[in-house]
């Protein structure tokens, strides 16, 4: 938790890119797995509940990231990112509505190159920029 706070924006688009690469590897890790068990229905637990830690991970960097932010725009596209983001992975796991994984994917590492962003150019110099 101490790295959240020192480096939110660092640890933020390490969290977003691993989100990416989880997203990414599912299919092709367990399918041939899961299908040969349990008829493709089915994915260890462990493993579909890595992205609310993900999500609760981005959450804690990205509000640590908005509070270090000179710029007002940054902050508002790093809650949009992660908002949106929660409400794919909700659809995902509940089925709301049919909305192709691209756009998780898209907003995940929109997410990572905001943080990278926000670290590069953003970044308050004294304490009182981002009160």
């Amino acid at each position: 938790m101490k790295l959240v706070l020192v480096k939110p924006d660092v640890f933020g688009a390490v969290a977003s890119f691993l989100c990416v690469v989880h997203c990414v590897a599912t299919p092709f890790l367990f399918v041939a797995q899961v299908c040969s068990l349990d008829g493709c229905e089915t994915s260890p637990i462990w493993w579909s509940s890595l992205d609310y830690i993900f999500l609760i991970i981005s959450y804690f960097a990205v509000a640590r990231s908005t509070k270090n932010s000179s710029k007002l725009y940054i902050k508002s596209l790093l809650w949009i990112n992660w908002f949106s983001l929660l409400l794919l992975i909700v659809n995902e796991k509940f089925q709301f509505v049919s909305i192709p994984e691209t756009i998780t994917y898209l907003t995940a590492l929109s997410l990572a190159v905001l943080h990278l962003y926000n670290l590069k150019f953003c970044q308050c110099k004294n304490n009182t920029c981002c009160s």
